[in-house]
């Protein structure tokens, strides 16, 4: 299993014209499937949970103990961390 750190190893790096820019995270909604089995590792829906409806923005998840259901909205990203980007991005 892959450890994941909260740490940002710089929080700055030098851009092309030698200039200090910001790193830039970039999360995309993470394409989960009911029956898909997560666990939370903190905050407040942190335990295990089995996914049993996604809709466009909410998901509904079951505690594998309890049964409670919970209904929640889309939190499930994967996130890129980038340096040397435009931002704030035009839209």
């Amino acid at each position: 299993m892959t450890e994941i750190s909260n740490t940002p190893p710089d929080p700055t790096v030098k851009g092309l014209d030698g200039a200090a820019e910001d790193r830039v995270l970039i999360l995309r909604p993470y394409p989960v499937r009911v029956g898909q089995k997560i666990t939370i590792e903190a905050g407040p829906r942190r335990g295990d949970w089995e996914i049993i409806w996604v809709g466009d923005r909410k998901l509904r998840l079951r505690c594998p103990i309890s049964h409670q259901e919970l209904d929640s909205d889309w939190f499930c990203y994967v996130v890129t961390e980038a340096a040397g980007i435009p931002w704030p991005h035009r839209h």
